[in-house]
């Protein structure tokens, strides 16, 4: 059974159950876990939505490299702690790791070691998820977004070395269809999906494009997969267009 929901911010929860989504799914960087008086403030918004937060996206500030030499690592510990605590309260269920700046191997930085640092970064995180109740989905990002993790199955290859429950793979049809990542990788990645992200043609929104999405929502079907797909994508007509686009979501998946 799907479950659809909308990537924006937590002030939009009350007009997205208006609309009729079953979930919001929101920027963790927005928490401001870096600032406790800040996230303190922050966080009874999210408590006390009136949409479940049950998916969070943007694990990572930009300024919070996570590969590369300037990596902090006490930083880096202290942050995903934070994180930890913090979607536990909040009951989340999964939230993403795109963060493509934070993620990006430097030039002059051995490619190898940058890869060593993303597994050591995945295994603190399933570790420190263990008994939260909470799912990192490794996101697949587009080669102008990301040097590495591009394709499904890599991010798929990244969670099967570290093999820990917590982590697992995020599909978003956006990135597949600018890296031409093949619509068959649902099936042959099936039991590693945990979240999937919809757009259409120019990261707009889902029904408004050319996206094959007969095909990609019979693919989906297919592996199995029952969980929350969102939309995460530029919006021009927000009145219009979100609503349009869960009506065209539920008529694709259900």
């Amino acid at each position: 059974m799907y479950t659809f929901g909308w990537c924006s911010g937590i002030q939009e929860a009350e007009r997205l159950k208006q609309i009729g989504f079953d979930y919001i799914e929101c920027a963790l960087v927005a928490l401001n876990l870096e600032d406790e008086a800040d996230f303190a403030a922050k966080l009874p918004m999210y408590l006390n939505s009136p949409l479940p937060v049950q998916a969070f996206s943007i694990f990572f500030p930009g300024d919070l490299k996570v590969v590369g030499p300037e990596a902090d690592e006490e930083r880096i510990r202290r942050y995903v702690y934070k994180a930890a605590s913090a979607l536990h309260k909040i009951g989340a269920t999964t939230v993403v790791l795109g963060s493509g700046k934070a993620r990006y191997i430097p030039d002059g930085w051995e490619r190898n070691r940058g890869e060593q640092q993303l597994l050591q970064l995945l295994a603190r995180i399933g570790e420190e998820f263990s008994g939260t109740g909470v799912t990192l989905a490794i996101e697949p990002l587009n080669q102008k977004e990301s040097n590495i993790v591009n394709t499904v199955s890599e991010a798929v290859m990244f969670a099967k070395q570290v093999n820990l429950p917590a982590i697992r793979v995020l599909a978003d049809f956006y990135h597949m269809d600018e890296e031409q990542d093949p619509i068959s990788t649902l099936i042959d990645n099936k039991d590693w999906l945990q979240h999937i992200h919809l757009a259409d043609t120019g990261r707009l929104s889902p029904g408004t494009g050319q996206y094959p999405y007969e095909h990609f929502a019979a693919t989906l079907k297919a592996s199995g997969y029952a969980g929350m797909i969102s939309g995460e994508c530029t919006v021009h007509d927000p009145e219009n267009e979100i609503a349009a686009s869960l009506a065209f979501m539920r008529e694709k998946f259900l």
